[in-house]
């Protein structure tokens, strides 16, 4: 059974935090410094591979921290490079991250939650509902699991994984000020894309932060109708307030916003659909980045190809600005969620066999 952390994580402590932690500790205050080095200039989590400092200060960080609490428990790559991770988590949870290589980009796609609240109904990372909150060392934790895998850091961060980020509104952008901050990993905000299924208090939050971040909204539909056969009611919003709240977005961050648009064959991929998503996008400046749809056995299906070609027509043709999603280790990967749908399917096995 999962439980919030008792202690906290290393990974998650700022520089300022790690000083204070010294000098309770009865030491000085460059000594926090150190550690922040190990953190952010080298990508140390664990004590023992912090060389410079003293024995018994590495026992310490490992008594007062948990330092790391993750670790990869899978593999699972593609021809072309893109590589899924399986972590387990200090509880026992796991989540997924990936690694997508471009020709002259490397991109990590995070996850923010243990499992995920919105129960989109194609989608297989909420198919048991929310675990837990991820807590922010553990945000970059896996950051750091996924530059020792690659052997380098990535250019851009995409926060599309396992869960609502906006939902883990505080220890998201903690990990982001971490992420960005020149005293932690010095990454530019505009190198990061945050993603929501439409969640507008959070959105709206979002926005008075007043940062470069990229904002990708899940939309799925220009119409509330449609929406409601995707998304259940919990946390669906309408279509015109997650609209207005992109509206604000830009207003306060400077950035367009993306609809991703997942196309299901027979539910949003008409043409009609398509030319109402066309003065949506037109009218609220977004881009629209079509997603063919990646089968997770829920009953939905692709779209043949010949309908997602007309799709992207029909919104190039009106003006917007669309791209569809290149599709990278959709055979040796699968969609999100399912390598953690499979190891939670296997332990409750396990548990019902013993």
């Amino acid at each position: 059974m999962s439980c919030r952390a008792t202690r906290p994580f290393l990974a998650g402590m700022g520089r300022n935090a790690l000083r204070q932690w010294a000098l309770a500790a009865g030491e000085p205050a460059f000594r926090g410094g150190q550690v922040g080095d190990w953190i952010f200039r080298r990508g140390v989590v664990d004590p023992i591979g912090m060389t410079t400092l003293p024995a018994g200060l590495r026992e310490r960080l490992r008594r007062d921290f948990h330092a790391p609490g993750s670790r990869v428990a899978e593999y699972v790559d593609a021809p072309d490079g893109t590589e899924k991770l399986l972590l387990t988590l200090h509880d026992g949870e796991s989540i997924e991250m990936v690694l997508i290589p471009g020709e002259e980009r490397l991109t990590f796609c995070l996850s923010t939650q243990v499992g995920c609240p919105v129960r989109c109904r194609f989608c297989a990372s909420g198919r048991d509902g929310l675990v837990r909150n991820l807590e922010t060392g553990e945000i970059i934790e896996e950051f750091l699991l996924g530059a020792a895998r690659a052997g380098r850091r990535p250019d851009n961060l995409v926060f599309m994984g396992i869960g609502e980020g906006l939902l883990n509104f505080d220890r998201l952008v903690a990990a982001l000020e971490l992420l960005t901050s020149p005293e932690g990993f010095g990454m530019s905000p505009r190198r990061i894309t945050v993603s929501t299924s439409g969640y507008v208090p959070g959105m709206l939050r979002f926005a008075e932060l007043g940062r470069e971040y990229n904002l990708a909204i899940s939309l799925h539909a220009p119409d509330d109708e449609i929406r409601a056969r995707l998304i259940p009611d919990g946390l669906r919003y309408p279509v015109a307030e997650i609209m207005a709240a992109a509206d604000r977005y830009l207003e306060c961050a400077g950035r367009m916003v993306t609809l991703e648009y997942t196309l299901l064959d027979g539910i949003n991929d008409s043409p009609e659909t398509a030319r109402r998503l066309a003065v949506l996008a037109k009218r609220h400046h977004a881009k629209v980045n079509l997603i063919p749809y990646n089968a997770t056995g829920s009953g939905f299906r692709r779209p043949p190809r010949s309908a997602i070609d007309m799709f992207e027509r029909i919104l190039a043709d009106a003006g917007a600005h669309v791209t569809v999603r290149v599709e990278r280790g959709a055979k040796g990967v699968a969609a999100c969620g399912q390598l953690r749908s499979a190891r939670c399917n296997m332990k409750k096995q396990e548990s019902q066999s013993s």
